[in-house]
């Protein structure tokens, strides 16, 4: 017992620590300069002149208000051939009313409306696919009711990523600026996690995309037989289905000025949280190769930020601790910043260091959430 307490000094505890810290740096370092560096010197490629007739399929339930707002700006996108499906999930708001109005107006609408049922339940999954086997063309491209394309070039520039053999397009939606560290908080997140999808992907990884802005062939999605691999769990419909369908020679990413689409985000961190963990709560089915790339990033993420802590408050080797994580500091404002530059979220660049070390705290209590509290909403 003796031993042990003397082993327990500081000096020893610092030494164990910074062998943490340096570990963790050194992983961190790596993500950055071969992952990260994919999207911050990405230059898009030469778009392919094809047009193929496109099928846009937006799913809604109770979406009234953000249907009038925004479906105008989808019915109305300078494209040659293409129709746009709204699946009308069991609304009963307005929703069915204003969309058979609007089937009057625009010939490329296509209104698919789905009754509730007592006996069976269903999620988006099963109204998406209702929406994809509607589809007349087999180029789909997925987007939500409370989003707009940031152009009228939008299906023509998401089309252009299409690369001989290609099957699926991974987009970036945004979320709108609008004032207040909630809002910050969660476009920084977004662009967090679309460096990470953008950056696998043109490193051929793909991994994941997300339905706000997505893109994949109609069949595609017949021969991976949907989501039935993953029917059982409410979330998944983008992320998910990439996961188990992209590969290195059939994903590409659309980064071209026009293709964004925004959306509408959370306005408190309790709604974005509840979110963000039904997003998370996929991840679990991704591929093992996937949760060990992803698992040790965010590992090692979060201990570096505890041990620097720890290293700070014993005031082990501060000289050399503070240039490493200086070190770390430079690269990361580097490649990020560039990053940010390519989803054009410039003005969050200076806020790096504060949400870098926040999602050190937010992302375990996301994680550990989900082991105690199931998540049952539609979306």
């Amino acid at each position: 017992m003796e031993k042990i307490v003397a082993l327990l000094t500081i000096e020893n505890i610092g030494i164990v620590v910074f062998g943490i810290f340096t570990f963790c740096l050194l992983i961190q370092l790596g993500y950055f300069l071969f992952r990260f560096i994919q999207l911050a010197l990405y230059k898009e490629k030469p778009a392919e002149k094809n047009q193929p007739p496109v099928s846009v399929i937006i799913c809604a339930r109770n979406e009234f208000e953000n249907l009038k707002t925004y479906l105008s700006q989808v019915l109305e996108q300078d494209y040659p051939e293409y129709q746009v499906i709204v699946v009308n999930d069991c609304s009963w708001d307005e929703s069915e009313k204003y969309l058979e109005e609007l089937e009057e107006k625009y010939k490329h609408l296509k209104v698919v409306t789905l009754a509730e049922q007592e006996r069976y339940q269903h999620g988006k999954k099963f109204a998406l696919a209702i929406g994809i086997k509607s589809a007349a063309y087999e180029h789909l491209l997925l987007t939500d009711a409370d989003c707009y394309p940031e152009s009228n070039q939008w299906i023509k520039q998401m089309m252009s990523g299409y690369q001989q053999g290609s099957q699926i397009v991974i987009g970036y939606g945004a979320y709108i600026k609008q004032k207040g560290i909630i809002n910050t908080w969660i476009r920084f997140d977004t662009a967090f996690n679309a460096m990470q999808y953008f950056s696998f992907a043109i490193a051929r990884r793909p991994y994941m995309g997300v339905g706000r802005n997505l893109s994949y062939t109609q069949s595609l999605f017949f021969k991976n037989k949907g989501f039935a691999s993953h029917q059982h769990i409410l979330s998944g419909d983008d992320d998910l289905f990439i996961n188990e369908t992209a590969n290195r020679s059939n994903a590409e990413v659309c980064l071209s000025a026009g293709s964004f689409t925004y959306s509408q985000p959370k306005t408190n961190f309790n709604d974005w949280f509840k979110q963000k963990k039904r997003h998370v709560s996929a991840s679990k089915l991704y591929k093992s190769k996937h949760k060990f790339a992803l698992g040790l990033f965010f590992t090692t993420h979060v201990f570096l930020y505890f041990s620097l802590i720890t290293l700070l408050i014993i005031k082990f080797k501060i000289v050399w601790v503070a240039s490493a994580y200086g070190l770390r500091l430079v690269t990361q404002l580097f490649i990020f910043g560039k990053c940010l530059q390519k989803l054009k979220e410039t003005d969050l660049i200076w806020l790096i260091p504060v949400y870098d070390f926040m999602i050190a705290i937010v992302y375990p209590l996301i994680a550990l959430s989900n082991l105690f509290v199931k998540n049952k909403t539609w979306k």
